[in-house]
């Protein structure tokens, strides 16, 4: 998908006339990450930007912490996840920890699990396989205290599990993190400038009202579009379809729905290939795939194909010939 928004710059288009959309905010997570890594600008609508969001700084935090026990700002912010500890009670927990030389063994935290877990991710010989995943499961119960939307941000932290897992070390892990600077992801307070050139990341109910030259919707696919809540509910159903239709109509040219064919299995190996094979969307009947070019996308292709590119058609017109 960013092989195709590179290419379409490359053609004339402008990052702001290109548009990516999608049902919930979680969903551009890896997609923001890649962008970061490409240094495409990119403004988010609708959410936070994935790094942004307090549950997966939590999680960072605790890694970093292992990673450089002298870290003093990621050890505040672990330190302050546990139950009834604030500023006073860090900064105690953590000085008694700094005069024991920094030794994991002698971290007295009011948590045996939390002491486990740190000595487990801070010594030297632990495997880096893994520690994403105990992060992930000590913190469910404090997301589960700290937050409304806890399911929601569960997601997070599973997809920076998927994330973690690409990586064969943890410094690599932290240090491509640590990339999201403002600069390079148009996060300035504010509205950005006129003359800046940046990909828009939106949510549908973010997208009304507007329109791009190219839309991409991305994981167009059952569980997604129509969201798993709205399943077994033909009025939420309905309201799913409706957002979809949204979605489809903010291209004025050209439109991409893209839906996943296989989703990895999590703890796995880095190279592991256990995976699962995903559904299209159910809204994605016969008749409304007639309307497009489909291409399938092996491992092979990605990156290095893009399909046979169509004639600018008037996408929003056809849809709504189509459903009215």
């Amino acid at each position: 998908m960013v092989t195709r928004v590179l290419e379409a710059r490359e053609q004339g288009t402008d990052l702001r006339r290109q548009a990516v959309l999608f049902r919930s905010s979680h969903h551009s997570d890896a997609l923001e990450l890649e962008l970061v890594r490409r240094n495409i600008p990119y403004v988010k609508y609708g959410g936070l930007k994935f790094l942004e969001a307090a549950h997966v700084k939590d999680a960072l935090a605790l890694l970093r912490w292992a990673d450089n026990p002298r870290n003093r700002v990621a050890a505040w912010r672990a330190l302050q996840l546990l139950p009834g500890v604030g500023p006073i009670g860090a900064e105690r927990i953590f000085t008694g920890f700094e005069s024991g030389s920094f030794s994991w063994v002698g971290l007295k935290s009011n948590s045996k699990d939390f002491d486990e877990l740190m000595q487990i991710l801070g010594n030297p010989n632990s495997p880096w396989p893994g520690q994403m995943q105990r992060v992930r499961e000590w913190y469910a119960p404090v997301l589960e205290r700290k937050y409304d939307t806890a399911e929601v941000r569960a997601g997070d932290l599973v997809q920076l599990e998927r994330i973690a897992a690409t990586f064969d070390k943890r410094e690599t892990f932290l240090t491509e993190m640590a990339l999201d600077s403002p600069s390079a992801t148009s996060d300035l307070a504010g509205a950005p400038l006129l003359d800046e050139d940046y990909l828009v990341l939106s949510t549908v109910d973010s997208a009304k009202g507007q329109e791009w030259e190219a839309v991409y919707v991305i994981n167009v696919s059952d569980g997604n579009f129509p969201n798993e809540f709205a399943a077994g509910k033909p009025e939420q159903i309905e309201e799913e379809r409706r957002l979809l239709y949204v979605a489809m109509t903010r291209a004025k040219t050209s439109l991409d729905l893209i839906s996943p064919l296989k989703y990895y299995v999590t703890q796995q190996s880095r190279v592991g290939d256990r995976h699962v094979y995903g559904a299209k969307s159910r809204f994605l009947t016969r008749k409304v795939l007639a309307c497009f070019e489909q291409t399938s996308w092996s491992d092979e292709q990605a990156g290095n194909s893009t399909g046979t590119r169509t004639s600018p058609v008037d996408v929003a017109g056809r849809l709504r010939g189509m459903w009215a």
